[in-house]
């Protein structure tokens, strides 16, 4: 790795170097923060929410470009590497006061395993937390995510989870549904398949899969206060929204929002299947593989809801006023994003 120094977003994207520029002076006396996965749906929400508090932002991303795009105008430090390096995560603690542990893979690519980068990176986080005497760890973990599970995402995330929970550092679990927000992984998906089905809407096993969706705005605002409250140390909090939804509520209300029509045709998940199996062999970005299908069979509803009440919020809701964003999903974007 080249010796070259880390740059704030909008500005060049760069490698980090082994011995970092010091933070800039924090002028609230918050500190510096890591925010791992910063380039991603909730990072840069959250670090936006951060800066908003006074932290200073240190964002750990892979890809420049896409922090270019999405970090713009957010005062961060930029550290460019990957997770599961060594290096990289020796530089991104080093002189930090808080780490938000945001960075996880929902599909698997060829060289990204659930087990490398959702489970073995954490733990590799948080021993470099440690041994440069990081004390604050936020972890963003997955409702339904335990080490037992026999699904082998819910399983990996249960594992990270489990390692947080056994080291000695001051740490919040948050165990979120289905977060939704602008290039989100579910709802947009939900609605590029609007655009590329042009009269029918194939809704797996009836649509009666359960989930709990949650604004990734209320997401980020819980994580920012999770670092300011003492009385969150070593706390595990449910996150959803305030209404469970079956999938078949959710594809209604998304096409409302975008002012369209379609005939939902029930298909068993067992014919989905071999379907969604070869898209996987063909797509570079399949929109769902077959472990996410399989994922359907659990319920990711919330029950515990003491997080808005502890933290003074009010969730917002999923409903077609909230969603008018996925109105400027055109069939081109739809179809480009596949490959």
């Amino acid at each position: 790795m080249k010796d070259v120094p880390m740059e704030t977003a909008g500005g060049p994207t760069t490698q980090a170097t082994p011995e970092p520029e010091p933070a800039p002076a924090d002028a609230t006396g918050r500190g510096v923060v890591l925010v791992t996965g910063a380039a991603g749906l909730v990072g840069s929400h959250t670090c936006r929410e951060l800066a908003s508090h006074g932290w200073t932002v240190r964002a750990l991303v892979r890809s420049p470009t896409k922090a270019d795009r999405r970090l713009a105008g957010v005062p961060v430090q930029i550290v460019l590497g990957d997770l599961r390096s060594s290096d990289t995560l020796r530089v991104a603690v080093r002189g930090v006061d808080a780490v938000v542990h945001l960075a996880a893979i929902a599909i698997e690519k060829r060289d990204e395993s659930y087990e490398d980068v959702n489970a073995a990176a954490t733990i590799a986080l948080l021993d470099a937390a440690h041994t440069a005497g990081v004390r604050r760890f936020v972890h963003m973990s997955q409702n339904g995510a335990s080490s037992a599970s026999p699904f082998r995402f819910l399983r990996s995330k249960g594992a990270a989870q489990d390692a947080v929970v056994a080291s000695d550092l001051d740490w919040t679990v948050l165990r979120p549904s289905v977060i939704v927000g602008p290039e989100d992984e579910f709802v947009t998906v939900l609605a590029r398949l609007v655009r590329l089905s042009p009269l029918v809407y194939p809704v797996p096993g009836g649509g009666t899969a359960k989930f709990q969706p949650v604004s990734v705005d209320d997401v980020a605002r819980v994580i920012a206060l999770s670092l300011e409250r003492a009385d969150s140390v070593r706390q595990t909090y449910p996150v959803g929204g305030p209404a469970a939804l079956t999938l078949r509520q959710m594809i209604e209300r998304v096409l409302l929002a975008m002012h369209a029509q379609r005939i939902l045709i029930p298909v068993p998940v067992a014919l989905l299947h071999p379907v969604i199996a070869a898209a996987q062999r063909v797509l570079p970005n399949p929109p769902v593989t077959t472990s996410l299908l399989e994922l359907l069979a659990v319920d990711n509803t919330v029950g515990d809801m003491r997080v808005w009440t502890a933290f003074g919020l009010v969730p917002a809701p999923f409903a077609p006023e909230e969603l008018t964003y996925l109105r400027n999903i055109t069939v081109r974007e739809a179809w480009r994003s596949l490959w």
